[in-house]
């Protein structure tokens, strides 16, 4: 089947629910912000943020939590003091450095009423409290929201959705970072060619393990390496299928990966690439950046991982420190029965989400102050520059509109503590890391299976954690032959029955098919 087929895409159905239900929410927006009911308070003159407050005003205090860390004192925190300048708010910042810390603070402070102004949250806390009626829907403010809006995108407006109304505003969307990096000068050495199928990437794999490319005449490399079975991400996109578990459109139908046929393909073939030696004996076993280590110390040739762990200045030093003859270069995903796909990417995935206590609406003055400072970050005009790169002319300047670092850029590394609505990301990873600007637009190029995994919540009853512990456990036994591929029917005959994963897979095709995707 030829490539342009199989890429998969948002359908038009996903994208008339979403303008219906923009229309919805502006119509109600504008019916109730003037008549005393509690409605949205409006700012009649739609006028910019500075002019929302007077000179003479005292500052309203905002306070915002979410999970991060590097953030500086607030007497040398630049970023919050131009935000204050600009909105007349007195913003208080609080991050935690430990995503349990955070859900552990978020949780007492929702229990006893003790509400910030604005707070990062996760998709099942999104579904909890918005259930429990503490967060504000924000439907009926979408007119004040606007400049929001347009900034994330549709798209993502979706994904702060319960039921048909928004509780979240969700960050505009990243881009995919991943590719196969290989070993050049361990090609050149071994008179090999890029791999450009999935069979020349198993066969430069064995010798990258045989061949002694380092040429210290011990048998101390190996070929493939990555973060467990999503070192195969590329692989299994050359057959089609997503990740195991991964929902995508195929033919018009919303599929999942472990049903479809093709999965049992890549599996056949990654566990012959595994038989031969060829691959990181540890690679199940890989945690954190362990993988990167033995890029980086020279023991591994090919390695699927992210552009910044590869080519940012510290590991580009390191790598040069243990051999600096080491020359990797990304490669494009290797064609196979279904094309080139490097891997898969969530379309239905969020960098982040912000959520309004309910509770604010009766403080409809501070209320305003966080949909000014919401769209202020959003205003590529206006404050969106500063929560990306900083204060102009100090940490950056614009030379023909595009914005150049200075030496003082260092000092708002803490900046995407600011960015509430996220960022253009590629104009933003282009500008604040010029000399990685080839590696970001190579991975942000490749082809990509659009997965739905974002989209979907879990049914009541389906347990998600013990599910993917069986999955990957036994993918792991079929991949390294001690489970035969015949009984991938059995797996799945389990799974649905033990696991309840039908119970699943039917309330997330409801779900898909709901928000316009499939036939």
């Amino acid at each position: 089947m030829q490539q342009s087929n199989r890429v998969h895409r948002t359908g038009k159905r996903a994208r008339s629910w979403t303008a219906l239900l923009l229309m919805t929410a502006l119509l109600a927006g504008c019916a109730g912000g003037n008549d005393g009911s509690g409605g949205a308070p409006v700012n009649e003159n739609n006028t910019p943020p500075q002019a929302s407050s007077t000179a003479n005003q005292k500052p309203i205090k905002l306070e915002i939590i979410e999970s991060g860390n590097n953030l500086p004192s607030p007497d040398k925190d630049q970023i919050k003091q131009e935000l204050d300048k600009a909105l007349n708010i007195d913003l208080s910042l609080t991050v935690y450095p430990s995503g349990d810390d955070y859900s552990n603070q978020l949780n007492v402070r929702m229990a006893s009423g003790n509400f910030p102004d604005l707070f990062m949250i996760n998709r099942q806390q999104l579904l909890q409290f918005s259930k429990q009626g503490l967060l504000l829907d924000l439907t009926p403010y979408l007119d004040q929201l606007q400049q929001t809006v347009d900034f994330i995108g549709e798209d993502s407006l979706k994904k702060g959705i319960v039921g048909n109304n928004v509780y979240a505003i969700s960050k505009s969307p990243q881009v995919p970072y991943n590719t196969y990096f290989i070993r050049k000068d361990w090609l050149d050495a071994l008179g090999l060619e890029v791999p450009q199928t999935i069979e020349e990437l198993s066969a430069v794999a064995q010798a990258f393990t045989t061949g002694d490319p380092d040429g210290n005449g011990k048998p101390d490399t190996l070929g493939l390496t990555g973060g467990k079975l999503g070192a195969f991400a590329p692989v299994f996109g050359s057959y089609g299928v997503g990740m195991p578990g991964n929902f995508y459109e195929k033919d018009g139908t919303v599929v999942n990966s472990l049903y479809d046929p093709a999965m049992r393909e890549a599996l056949a073939f990654i566990r012959d690439m595994i038989s031969t030696g060829a691959v990181d004996p540890e690679l199940l076993a890989n945690s954190g950046l362990q993988h990167q280590e033995k890029a980086i110390k020279g023991q591994a040739g090919i390695i699927y991982i992210d552009w910044p762990n590869m080519t940012k200045e510290q590991f580009v030093e390191q790598i040069q420190t243990v051999n600096p003859n080491a020359e990797w270069i990304q490669i494009e995903a290797p064609e196979g029965p279904a094309g080139r796909y490097d891997g898969a990417w969530d379309i239905g995935a969020s960098p982040g989400r912000y959520a309004i206590p309910k509770a604010l609406e009766k403080q409809p003055e501070k209320l305003q102050r966080v949909f000014d400072l919401l769209n202020y970050v959003s205003d590529p005009d206006g404050g969106s520059m500063l929560v990306q790169f900083g204060v102009e002319d100090v940490h950056y300047t614009l030379e023909g509109g595009v914005p150049q670092m200075t030496e003082q850029s260092g000092d708002v590394g803490h900046s995407w503590l600011y960015q509430f609505t996220g960022r253009p990301e590629m104009d933003y990873l282009q500008a604040k890391f010029a000399a990685q600007s080839d590696y970001i637009t190579f991975a942000a190029d490749q082809p990509r299976i659009e997965v739905l995994d974002g989209f979907i919540d879990n049914p009541d009853g389906f347990n998600q954690a013990d599910a993917t512990r069986y999955i990957e456990e036994e993918l792991a036994k079929f991949v390294y032959s001690k489970r035969p591929l015949d009984e991938y029917d059995d797996f799945l005959q389990t799974l649905e029955t033990s696991m309840n994963y039908s119970t699943f897979v039917d309330s997330a095709m409801t779900q898909l098919q709901e928000l316009g995707f499939g036939s």
